[in-house]
């Protein structure tokens, strides 16, 4: 009886143990986290017991069991598959929340507007995201926006700017996938007819592609309309549009960009060069944001077939030579640090520019 009742007390006891340990572990902070911190991978479709395994054995928890039977009493809360960044001490149960939580780790990475495609691989490479060279394999499958633009050599043009928050590890596919989705969304709220089955097929394309122009050509939002309408004018009375990006972009193409173009370089046999061939380039010479998409959409209705610097990061526009050569003379003046208009005896000697140049 004494034996009997002694063996009830141990496993009484052992019980008691047991209870409190549990407790304790999901009440009780566990572990030194290291300086650099902890990271968790929890696959998609892992079960309870198999995360609170892996939390376990990354010195997360105290006890994968405590854990499994604490997520039991939750069950409509189901755990977030991703990356998960422990940097301090937590209770089983706090690991438990920001699991069920989705608290995954992000790292945001923000893609500027009219940025290209190498430029976006440098800026992964330099925050130590990706190779340069995994994202330039994925950005340069074009498969993904056929549907939208037959003839895409490229995703150019379609990888939308904006910051997106990743996860530790993120493959070249996967953010190039997120990317355009994140086009797709822009282009459904400003001109969702272009998604429609019966759109002409590839009729996306040079609006991209004359966003991207404009995008790069000027800084000022107010002024891409007036620019838009400049290539429009330009494009519909068969004059080149002669940009000088389309030439630093062939130019980036072939890794051969000194950071200044010269007049050789305006010379370069490359079909983006727009000073040799005229119409648009064969696609995109950059990302465009929004405003400069709207402005591809919508470019203003004018008679300017010109524009040139005015060294206040805008633009002076202008609907004949005679005016444009004026302006010219106007921008030249200005670097020199003069004022922009001679006096009035000295108008007649203003010098003329080159037929459409824009002060780069």
């Amino acid at each position: 009886m004494k034996i009997a009742a002694t063996l009830l007390l141990i496993i009484v006891l052992a019980a008691a143990a047991a209870a409190g340990y549990l407790w304790y572990s999901i009440e009780k902070p566990f572990g030194t986290v290291t300086a650099e911190g902890v990271y968790v991978t929890i696959p998609h479709g892992a079960s309870r017991r198999t995360a609170g395994r892996l939390l376990e054995q990354a010195g997360v928890l105290r006890s994968a069991l405590a854990f499994e039977l604490y997520a039991r009493r939750h069950p409509k809360r189901t755990l977030v598959a991703g990356d998960y960044f422990f940097d301090h001490a937590l209770s089983g149960k706090e690991v438990f929340w920001k699991l069920a939580n989705g608290d995954v780790f992000v790292q945001p990475f923000t893609v500027k507007e009219g940025e290209t495609i190498y430029d976006i691989a440098h800026d992964l490479e330099a925050a130590k995201f990706m190779p340069a060279d995994e994202f330039l394999k994925a950005a340069q499958d074009p498969r993904p926006i056929k549907d939208l633009f037959p003839d895409a050599r490229s995703l150019e043009g379609f990888l939308y700017p904006a910051t997106y928050n990743l996860p530790k590890l993120v493959t070249g596919p996967e953010l190039t996938g997120m990317m355009v989705r994140k086009f797709r969304e822009a282009i459904a709220r400003l001109a969702p007819d272009k998604l429609e089955p019966g759109d002409p097929s590839g009729a996306l394309g040079p609006i991209v592609t004359m966003a991207s122009l404009v995008e790069r050509e000027t800084p000022k939002p107010d002024e891409r309309p007036l620019v838009a309408g400049v290539f429009t004018n330009r494009l519909a009375r068969n004059m080149p549009l002669q940009c000088d990006p389309t030439v630093i972009y062939a130019l980036e193409m072939e890794g051969n960009y000194s950071g200044r173009l010269t007049s050789k370089d305006l010379r370069t046999d490359s079909p983006y060069n727009t000073y040799v061939y005229k119409g648009l380039p064969p696609g995109p010479i950059g990302n465009p944001g929004e405003v400069a998409l709207q402005a591809a959409l919508h470019p203003a209705q004018t008679d300017y077939l010109y524009f040139v610097a005015n060294t206040q990061g805008g633009h002076f526009f202008s609907a004949t030579l005679a005016e444009h050569n004026k302006n010219v003379a106007r921008y030249r003046r200005l670097l020199n640090g003069e004022p922009a208009d001679p006096p009035p005896a000295a108008a007649h000697h203003t010098q003329a520019g080159r037929k459409f140049h824009k002060g780069k």
